[in-house]
Parts: C-alpha cells; structure tokens; sequence
C-alpha cells in the first residue's frame, strides 16, 4: 500500500470510529485499554489525530508534545471525531509522501505518519467494536499491513513500551502464518534485539490464524484461549514474545 492507499483506508476507519461512538453508551469500558471508557479512548484517538496533523503540517524536524500545542479537546463526540479526522485527511493529502520530518518509527518521512494513523485508528476502532459487544474485521489487505507495520516499527516502541527491550535471544525463529492470506512473517531472536527473516528459516514456534484474528493477537486484544489461532512449537517462546510486544 501507498501513501494515497493508507489515506483512503485512514478516511474509511475515521468513519467506523465515529458511527461506533454514535451508537454505543460513552461510560462502557474498553477491554483492549484497561482503565479506558469508551469516552476516554475516543479522547485519545482525537487527539493523536490533531496531534499528528500539526506535526505533518509542520514537517517538525523534532518530536512535539500534544500538550505544547494548544489542541481541542471536545466535546467528544462523533462530529470531532470526523472533524479532526478530515484536518488529517487533508494536510496528509496534500503534502509530499517524501518529505523528510521526524516519526517515532524508522521511516523518516511524511508517509510513515499516513500508515501510522490508518493503524493506530483501526486498532482502536477494534477496540471501541469490542467494547460494544462485536467482533471487528476489516479488509484482509489492511490487517496484513497493519501486522507488517506493526512488527517493522516495534523495535522503535521501546521508547513507550520498555519491555519490547527485553525481546532478545539465542536466533530462536517465531514464525506468524496467516491462513486466509498466503501472508507470514518470521521473526527471530538476536542477542543484540530481534528481526524479519526469510521465510525459509527453520522456525522453533508458530502462531497461524485468519489475518484478523492473528492482528488481534499481536496487539493483545485477543488472548490466545479465545482466538481462533493454533499454536505449534515452543509455547514459551511464543507466550515471551506476546508478554513483551505489546505497546502500552
């Protein structure tokens, strides 16, 4: 997918988002958020929105704050929702995909911040249909780049996430298949850290699922005993590796 692909697919889950929040009862709690009401993950996401407009606006050199920025801050609703999607939308539209500025990932560049969003959005909408009692889905081509952006920016995580510090080993190989897709990925385990790896590597454990139901798992918001996956190999490798890369 291109920047201009995770643009529409951005402006189709802003949508969801905001449809799920007209419908569902502000107070009800969020499974994938502990702590979080509906309300505050709404908070959340509106303000990463705003956030990252202002910084790809301003092609920021440096991270910025979102509290050095002024930003508003409801009342939340569906309609800020969309409107501080739709500023997104349109300065990530307008601007060029090659333009250098910072981002919390290794791609340095104004196009990191479109799929960035797409996913960041689309997990929480997840969230927000599991916290209205149903089971999220989404195009099979955006969870497969939603688990491939995933693991390509998660060494980059342990800023906010310290424990992705901790996914180290001996080349251990976890390998993640999908079963609907053709998709997999192989990641192994490095004294200094962990990587991608061909595919062909001889792998020590394997978890294999519907990309969705795979997506969900990789970000916590499914534990294994209710996911419709298979585990094979090593379960203490795989259980390591869901313990420790999960964002927080």
């Amino acid at each position: 997918m291109d920047h201009l692909e995770h643009c529409a697919a951005l402006e189709v889950e802003i949508d969801r988002f905001a449809d799920v929040l007209a419908v569902a009862s502000p107070e009800i709690p969020v499974p994938g958020c502990p702590d979080w009401s509906l309300a505050d993950l709404a908070l959340h996401l509106g303000t990463v929105h705003r956030w990252a407009e202002h910084l790809v606006r301003v092609a920021a050199p440096a991270y910025q704050s979102a509290d050095s920025m002024n930003l508003d801050r409801g009342p939340v609703d569906g309609d800020w929702i969309r409107h501080g999607g739709t500023r997104l939308l349109r300065t990530l539209r307008a601007g060029d995909p090659d333009q250098s500025m910072w981002a919390w990932g290794l791609d340095q560049h104004l196009r990191w911040w479109s799929r960035r969003q797409l996913h960041e959005t689309l997990i929480h909408r997840m969230d927000a249909d599991l916290a209205n009692g149903h089971s999220p889905t989404t195009e099979p081509e955006i969870a497969v780049d939603a688990i491939d952006e995933f693991l390509v920016n998660l060494q980059s995580a342990a800023g906010f996430s310290p424990k992705v510090r901790e996914l180290r080993g001996t080349g251990e190989v976890l390998r993640l298949k999908t079963s609907d897709t053709g998709a997999s990925w192989s990641i192994r385990l490095a004294s200094d850290g962990f990587d991608l790896v061909d595919g062909t590597a001889p792998s020590e454990a394997a978890i294999e699922g519907s990309v969705v139901e795979l997506l969900l798992v990789l970000y916590r918001r499914l534990p294994l005993s209710s996911a419709h996956v298979s585990c094979s190999g090593n379960q203490e490798l795989i259980d390591f590796w869901l313990e420790r890369s999960a964002l927080e």
